[in-house]
């Protein structure tokens, strides 16, 4: 009897091990219920293949059903099983049945193997729930499950990326007192992480031994922040080092090493050493692309030499390199010194090579021409970029209205206002304050009140700005007590007012009350 019932057993096993290598999930399921239905006696071990042939094709639900019957009849899954299984569920981010899972493995005095131990630990990270994942890990070593270099790297990095500096640098001094030996994934965590939040010296302090040991090949990746974060700092020095460095440990500088360098060259006018840096990249086999030529043409127009911008940018176009940015760094120069036709001029110019101006170019142009009173050919502006498909966006409406305010065509100003809200741009605080300020100056303060009570209808909230420019419109046209009024309501919001305005206010307060 026993034996044709082992019999029977076996050959259930394997016909729901057919369906499971042919794909037929779903006859295997059904094979395991006629199998738990009949006089056969099922095993653990039975559960446990199914709900992991389960979990391997990720039918959760299923694999959760079956689990909930095995505990009244006494069986468990194996720590490997469970492994998967909230491996599995990870991927879903099913939090409540890990728990559950976690919970049952803790009434098994089972620990979860490191793989899913550290994908675990990697979600809580992702989805933003430090305070657990830093529980979950303390729990797990207390339960003997040691942490391995991955562990430690989705610490370091997870910290890192939230700015918690000290308490990922106590993790990876943990892993370094505890023998383990970062791997370049690890060092790219902690660099990446700590170059980030500005702390290169402290990046660098911390895996210059094992950057010197040659136990592990760094990636040019982490060469290339350290090099920027130094030139970000100003080390230039420190930067060069490491560039040496790096190449005496069998990692060549790449294009972005180069690109990284001729940054800092460039912003500090280091002109010479640019070109010195764009020849070597040339030496060395790598092609300088658009991005170096570019930092070169911005030090050419910072050291306010534009024509030498000029002829380098007519050198880019014949190899093809040739974009936007180079034409707005030269555009942007001329304009600074003044020279707005040979802006237009190159404007008109990149058109007709194929290479559409963007909004920063329009931008740049029309205040510019603002600046020198070409208003008519700045209100133009808008209607050719129209032409091309670009849309105005709030910045350059505000940027034209700044400056029409200010020399006075506060009309214009005001229609061009309209014209953004007409387009579905939601004006800022900025754009408000640009015209209010006009209407003030315009001694036109009761329509400036009218915009400023319109502002806060449209739920944008006045800034310091704002009442300042009020209020000084409101002391120019001596409408006083209007003005100690607004002054009120900007100290009820905790805002304050300069000096000279203040006095004037409390003057003409004194004297009002003497009068009552």
């Amino acid at each position: 009897m026993y034996q044709s019932l082992g019999a029977h057993r076996l050959v259930y096993r394997a016909r729901i091990a057919f369906c499971v290598k042919t794909g037929l999930i779903e006859n295997a399921i059904q094979m395991f219920d006629e199998m738990t239905q009949s006089n056969c006696r099922v095993f653990s071990v039975d559960f446990n293949r199914l709900i992991g042939v389960l979990i391997r094709h990720s039918l959760f639900d299923f694999a959760h059903q079956y689990y909930t019957k095995m505990g009244p009849l006494g069986f468990s899954l194996s720590p490997f099983t469970y492994s998967r299984f909230i491996s599995g569920l990870c991927q879903v981010k099913n939090f409540t049945l890990i728990n559950e899972l976690l919970h049952d493995m803790e009434k098994l005095n089972y620990v979860p193997d490191f793989w899913a131990f550290n994908i675990y630990l990697n979600l809580l990270f992702r989805e933003g729930m430090i305070e657990l994942a830093l529980e979950v890990f303390e729990r797990m070593v207390e339960r003997g499950r040691e942490p391995d270099v991955v562990t430690y790297t989705i610490i370091v990095d997870g910290l890192c990326k939230i700015k918690k500096y000290n308490t990922a640098i106590w993790f990876w001094r943990d892993m370094i007192n505890k023998g383990l030996r970062p791997d370049n994934k690890a060092c790219y965590a902690l660099v990446v992480g700590l170059c980030g939040g500005g702390k290169v010296e402290l990046a660098y302090e911390l895996t210059i031994d094992v950057m010197k040991s040659g136990q592990v090949k760094f990636s040019t990746t982490i060469y290339n922040t350290l090099i920027s974060g130094f030139c970000r700092a100003g080390r230039i020095d420190k930067a060069r080092a490491i560039k040496s460095f790096m190449r005496r440990n069998g990692s060549e500088p790449d294009l972005v090493t180069y690109n990284v360098l001729l940054n800092y060259c460039c912003d500090e006018l280091m002109l010479e050493e640019a070109e010195k840096l764009i020849k070597k990249m040339e030496r060395s086999g790598i092609e300088p692309d658009v991005y170096s030529y570019n930092q070169l043409l911005k030090g050419f127009c910072k050291a306010n030499r534009p024509d030498e911008a000029y002829l380098l940018m007519n050198k880019m176009g014949s190899k093809g390199l040739c974009d936007v940015v180079s034409y707005n760094t030269i555009i942007k120069a001329f304009c600074e010194g003044s020279d707005v036709r040979r802006a237009y001029k190159l404007f008109q110019e990149m058109r007709q090579k194929g290479i559409p101006p963007d909004l920063v170019t329009f931008t740049i142009l029309a205040k510019a021409l603002l600046r020198q009173g070409f208003s008519n050919i700045a209100k133009k502006l808008v209607d050719q970029m129209t032409e091309i498909g670009l849309s105005p966006d709030r910045i350059f409406y505000t940027t034209i209205m700044d400056h029409l305010c200010k020399s006075g065509k506060v009309d214009m100003a005001h229609t061009l206002f309209c014209d953004m809200i007409e387009q579905g741009i939601s004006p800022d605080v900025t754009a408000y304050n640009a015209l209010i300020n006009g209407f003030c100056k315009a001694f036109r303060v009761s329509e400036a009140l009218h915009l400023f009570e319109e502002m806060e209808s449209r739920g944008y909230y006045p800034d310091e700005v704002t009442y300042k420019l009020i209020i000084g419109g409101l002391i120019a046209e001596k409408k006083l007590s209007v003005a100690c009024r607004v002054w009120g309501q900007m100290m009820e919001k905790g805002l304050t007012l300069d000096r000279a305005s203040s006095e004037t206010l409390i003057s003409a307060s004194s004297r009002e009350f003497a009068s009552t």
